[in-house]
C-alpha cells in the first residue's frame, strides 16, 4: 500500500527541493557583482574626465614647487623667492585668526581675498624657523579663500601675500601664542 501512494504522487521539477548553490556558483556571482561595480566606477570616472571635472587635479599636479621660498630662513628671503619685492598694503585681504592662541601647535587661520583675479595666497609666520608656511594657487574662477591650521613657535606677525594680475598685495596680523608649538 505504501508503494502505491508513492507512485500516486507526481514528481515535477516545480515540486522538487531547490539545489543548494555550490561554492563556485557563489564565487562566480560575487565576481560578476564586483566586475559590474568596477565597470560602473570606471564609467563614472571616464564621464567626469570627459566633462572636465578632473582637470583641476591635473592643473594642481603640474604646479611647480617653490623650493627656495620654503627653505628661506628669513621673511625677506622668502618674499624675494616669491617674487614679492614690491608689496602693496591692501584692506581687501581678510585674515581671521585668534588674537591669543592657547596652543601654538595648532592655530586656525582663514584668509579671504576680495582682490579680483587672485592667483595665489601665501601665508608667512615671521618668527617661525621657516617663515613660509603655505602657498595656495587659485585656479581661474576659483574662490580665493583658504582655511588651515598652522604651527607657530611664538608670538609673531602673520603676513599674507596675495598675487593678483602679477602684482603682490599684503596684509598682516599679530597672533600671540601662550604655549609654543615649534620647539
Amino acid at each position: 500500500m505504501a508503494g502505491a501512494v508513492a507512485q500516486a504522487l507526481p514528481t515535477s521539477p516545480r515540486m522538487a527541493a531547490p539545489k543548494p548553490e555550490s561554492a563556485s556558483d557563489r564565487m562566480n556571482a560575487m565576481n560578476r557583482r564586483q566586475s559590474l561595480a568596477l565597470l560602473a566606477r570606471c564609467s563614472a570616472a571616464l564621464g567626469a574626465l570627459a566633462t572636465g571635472w578632473l582637470k583641476p587635479l591635473v592643473a594642481l599636479a603640474a604646479t611647480p614647487w617653490n623650493k627656495n621660498a620654503f627653505e628661506a630662513k628669513t621673511m625677506a628671503e622668502a618674499l624675494k623667492a616669491l617674487g614679492a619685492t614690491a608689496l602693496t598694503e591692501s584692506r581687501d585681504i581678510a585674515i581671521t585668526a585668534p588674537d591669543i592662541a592657547e596652543n601654538g601647535a595648532m592655530v586656525q587661520i582663514q584668509v579671504v581675498s576680495r582682490i579680483p583675479n587672485t592667483q595665489s595666497i601665501a601665508i608667512l609666520a615671521e618668527k617661525n624657523p621657516f617663515p613660509l608656511a603655505a602657498i595656495f594657487n587659485i585656479l581661474p574662477g576659483g574662490e580665493p579663500q583658504v582655511l588651515l591650521r598652522l604651527k607657530m613657535g611664538q608670538t609673531t606677525d602673520l603676513r599674507i601675500v596675495i598675487r593678483a594680475d602679477n602684482r603682490h598685495f599684503t596684509a598682516a596680523r599679530e597672533v600671540k601664542i601662550t604655549i609654543g608649538g615649534c620647539g
